[in-house]
């Protein structure tokens, strides 16, 4: 319901002199810390004085705690003074602005004492969360506002806001009588747990016993793991040169386990009986409300659209690899190898020369230049107090507009280390919203990759594949920085999925295409720009078995909306699979393997798979019909801002999107932009043979 996934007033935000300030190349391509992040501190973790010590959880956890009783308490009487939704969105806020930070440090801090403190106040904001969702009052007093009105005048930001807020408490179940809302309690207990435990079964490898397999098989095995005269079969052995190997781990590791089918039917299972209770046709139904698709109707007629154009195309996709593979039948076990092998003699070149002229300094000045064009902002290097940081070689950006001044900050956590997340990823620590002062709470995010730098083995160089991940991370990053909602509950990234990723996807463009990476590629000794013909390959590689490879993602969200649509049985998950790769993808199923086991995706994306392709497809349509023929244009990065970016999830997820396209969201569109984006990549890629 409330929860979802130091103020500082931007008239008084100190000034930076951009033409001094330290160049961003500098700083990311000769990582050295200033200091050591576990010296006495000074402040605390992002600033927040509470917490110069792990102890300081406690203190704010207890100050939070009393911020929730006052906000509940002034929701529910009768003689308040503010505007509903703005109590609940500051509730909202109290809760968010502990939670998302302490979830962070949960999974980044390298010191385990914090760690501890971390995980001690997730729990503690659940139960505060679980204890709110219940609270009657708090629900019958929303209730009546978003059907009546407020007592003080709502605008369609507002309403919009607290139909939002009151979806979430009835996803809960708090509409439901008594024992109809314990039984979805119940459910959503035991979704998480087997969740949960859906997600550790698909990440633990196979034990085959090795009679009867080839030496070949046996031979790569035994490197890995054998002991007994069983092996361990932790990947499908993909990229091996070798089609046995290949043949034997796909069929092995993606091999029926009937722990793993028990679980995601008992997680299917449970997610469509959650959906009955609450008075959904479907878990999927449930899912896509107030996103940009907003039903399995539009997903599916989406799918098919794009499904009939794609058949076409990956024909020639997998009429290329077959070639490729001495005219054999290519399996899905010879797919990844073979694609890697042709893109890699496309290139010509290998990846360490593309990537010298990639150094992470450049690429940080690319997006720097990139964002400065489009929207009149530079990421100005500040430094970083002793205790505000987390690790070693944690930078901080300030995010500043030429004239509104501060926009928010962006602590830059890109290096590896012993025990970090290997996820490339954004976390929102603090969201944006408007303060009764009419000042703006500063945004907080974290950019998070796992680089690999070596002191006196000159700069950090990326591959082309890295560097696509950099630019997206940061179009999550300064979608949040960007949108300037009244309410944090829906401040930049906190919208629908499908929503969320159209900005990052959208800057993947600006990391692949030529007319914009001319502008920041330099090699790392010469200061030389790329090469022609090198970023020619480079950028035409992208779209070398683009529709065989859309084809897949596209089997994947199918499969998903199946699962999430119809009731279980008659099929079970590997039935219905096999059934659905017959219409839906290109190469036939193989018998007795179940790889959706191995699908982590279901538990994260339950339903919502498919919104890569809407926001893939939203991010193609803008880049041809506004930004391709300009792509540093401030007219339409101003556009882009003020139409979309700043809105967050602040209207209507579909109307959103139409509104900036000026064109209605439909399936056909959504499809023929894929379809465009493809063929004219395709075109181009022939040309550059």
């Amino acid at each position: 319901m409330i929860l979802r996934k130091t103020i500082h007033d931007v008239r008084n935000a100190k000034k930076y002199n951009v033409a001094f300030a330290k160049p961003l190349s500098e700083l990311f391509n000769q990582p050295k810390p200033k200091f050591k992040y576990y010296v006495k501190n000074q402040t605390g973790l992002f600033s927040i004085p509470e917490l110069i010590s792990y102890e300081g959880f406690y203190a704010f956890k207890e100050r939070t705690k009393i911020d929730c009783d006052n906000l509940t308490d002034e929701i529910c009487n009768s003689d308040r003074k503010r505007n509903l939704v703005t109590i609940f969105d500051q509730l909202s806020n109290s809760l968010c602005c502990l939670a998302d930070m302490a979830e962070f440090i949960r999974t980044a801090h390298p010191d385990k004492l914090f760690v501890t403190a971390a995980e001690d106040c997730c729990i503690s904001m659940n139960t505060i969360v679980e204890k709110l969702n219940t609270n009657k009052d708090l629900y019958t007093n929303l209730k009546q506002v978003v059907q009546d009105g407020d007592k003080n005048p709502m605008t369609e930001e507002d309403q919009h806001v607290a139909e939002l807020f009151l979806f979430d408490f009835e996803l809960n179940g708090i509409h439901l009588e008594e024992k109809k809302r314990q039984y979805v309690v119940n459910l959503n207990n035991f979704i998480l747990v087997t969740g949960q435990q859906f997600m550790i079964a698909a990440e633990k490898p196979r034990i085959v016993d090795s009679t009867g397999l080839p030496d070949v098989v046996s031979k790569v095995l035994s490197k890995e793991y054998s002991s007994g005269g069983k092996f361990l079969v932790g990947h499908p052995n993909s990229h091996s040169e070798d089609p046995i190997l290949r043949e034997v781990a796909f069929k092995v590791y993606n091999g029926p386990n009937s722990k793993s089918e028990e679980l995601l039917d008992n997680l299917l299972e449970s997610r469509h009986k959650l959906a009955l209770t609450c008075g959904f046709p479907s878990y999927a139904h449930r899912a896509l409300k107030n996103s940009i698709a907003e039903n399995p109707y539009f997903v599916m007629e989406f799918l098919n659209i794009l499904n009939t154009e794609l058949r076409i195309r990956s024909v020639f996709d997998y009429k290329t690899m077959k070639k490729a593979n001495n005219n054999d039948i290519v399996s899905p076990w010879d797919v990844q190898y073979l694609t890697n092998r042709i893109k890699q003699n496309h290139l010509k070149y290998s990846m360490i020369d593309y990537a010298s002229y990639f150094s992470l300094g450049d690429c940080m000045e690319g997006l720097n230049m990139i964002f400065n064009s489009l929207y009149n902002i530079n990421l100005i290097f500040e430094d970083i107090a002793p205790g505000e940081g987390w690790a070693e070689q944690v930078y901080k950006l300030a995010v500043m507009h030429q004239t509104e001044g501060l926009l928010g900050y962006i602590y830059c956590d890109f290096f590896e280390r012993t025990g970090k997340l290997h996820n490339d990823s954004h976390y929102v620590v603090r969201g944006g919203r408007q303060l009764p002062d009419n000042s703006y709470q500063t945004p907080i995010v974290v950019v998070m990759l796992n680089v690999v730098w070596r002191e006196n083995h000159g700069p950090v160089l990326l591959h082309p594949g890295s560097v696509e991940n950099l630019f997206h991370e940061f179009g999550h990053a300064i979608h949040s920085m960007l949108g300037r909602t009244r309410y944090q509950h829906v401040n930049g990234t906190r919208c629908a999925t499908d929503l969320a990723e159209f900005p990052s996807v959208l800057m993947e463009y600006y990391a692949t295409q030529p007319q914009v990476i001319k502008h920041y590629a330099k090699h790392f000794k010469t200061r030389q720009p790329m090469p022609e013909d090198m970023l020619k390959k480079l950028c035409t590689s992208k779209y070398l078995f683009a529709a065989s490879e859309m084809q897949l993602q596209l089997f994947y969200s199918v499969l998903d909306q199946y699962y999430h649509t119809q009731a279980p049985k008659p099929l079970n998950t590997t039935d219905l699979l096999a059934k659905l790769q017959v219409e839906y993808y290109g190469l036939p199923y193989v018998k007795d393997t179940a790889w959706q086991l191995h699908f982590s995706h279901f538990v994260g994306y339950g339903a919502k798979y498919y919104s890569y392709l809407v926001s893939k497809a939203l991010a193609a349509h803008t880049w041809h019909a506004f930004l391709s023929n300009d792509p540093l244009s401030r007219t339409q990065g101003e556009r882009l801002r003020t139409e979309c970016l700043q809105y967050g999830g602040g209207k209507p997820a579909r109307k959103l999107v139409s509104d900036y396209l000026r064109t209605p969201v439909t399936p056909e569109l959504l499809a023929s932009s894929l379809i465009q984006d493809i063929d004219q990549g395709t075109e181009l890629s022939k040309l550059y043979k």
